[in-house]
């Protein structure tokens, strides 16, 4: 296959990565905030585009079904970094609306500087990359064992629970089980990815991306009446959605099951 026609797939990749964190995002937000298409397309166009930024980076064969797995949780995980860097601490927005603050905020009280959030922001940025970099230099000279892929889910879990903690605790308190499900999830995802590659970079960056999407899978439709920590005690303003949101299972199954069978059949 052509490189052309290898972007097309990893677009198309980075679209269903996109439109699996839409659909979960507007599961349990229009239901506060109502349907806003653009909000909606965000994630799918991002993902997009980080795929083919990675598929152009990484050249990976993408008619081997594991290539696919591995691409999905890479496309995931950055189009999850890009969009979440950006709202906590770049775009400005109302907080009276969240019950835990979605921008920049220190003991559970939003920073109102914006230059302070993108200062902030820099640093996060920086200090991620960093932890990123020092889990690539594990390859340096080392094969491949069960217990260098734990090490790097497990690193990896605790930069997201890191990140989840420092949001969420000033308002939830802090929850040990809760703290310590990213890292677990992580380590299993870094384990599967394990049979597509040779990477803990792509392990580390994969994972995230499979644990945002199996965590989030977990609390949005396993317990669909249960507000999202930040509309906690917030009342439904747009109860249509109620009902609307439902046609958004099928496709979301849909896309789970393509990446299960595509895992099936690289194994």
């Amino acid at each position: 296959m052509t490189i052309p026609t290898f972007l097309g797939y990893a677009a198309l990749v980075g679209l269903l990565s996109g439109a699996h964190a839409s659909i979960w995002g507007m599961y349990k937000d229009a239901i506060h905030e109502g349907f806003a298409p653009r909000r909606f397309a965000r994630s799918m166009i991002v993902g997009a585009l980080c795929a083919i930024a990675l598929q152009s980076l990484l050249r990976l064969t993408l008619d081997a079904p594991g290539n696919l797995v591995l691409l999905f949780g890479l496309a995931y995980g950055a189009e999850r970094g890009v969009v979440e860097v950006w709202k906590t601490f770049f775009r400005d927005e109302d907080q009276s609306k969240y019950f835990i603050p979605m921008q920049f905020s220190i003991r559970g009280e939003p920073v109102t500087s914006r230059i302070t959030r993108m200062t902030a922001g820099v640093s996060y940025v920086a200090a991620v990359s960093l932890c990123l970099l020092v889990i690539a230099r594990l390859d340096a000279g080392a094969p491949v064992h069960v217990g260098r892929v734990v090490l790097v889910g497990f690193a990896t879990g605790l930069i997201v629970a890191a990140g989840g903690g420092w949001k969420d605790a000033p308002k939830e308190g802090f929850d040990p089980l809760k703290f310590m499900r990213s890292p677990a999830m992580t380590v299993v995802a870094a384990l599967v990815l394990s049979r597509f590659t040779d990477s803990s970079l792509l392990m580390a960056v994969g994972a995230i991306g499979y644990e945002r999407a199996a965590a989030e899978t977990y609390k949005t439709f396993f317990f669909p009446s249960r507000p999202r920590g930040k509309f906690s005690g917030k009342p439904i303003a747009h109860p249509s959605m109620l009902r609307h949101r439902r046609h958004f299972v099928l496709p979301f199954a849909a896309i789970w099951m393509a990446v299960v069978i595509c895992g099936a059949l690289a194994t």
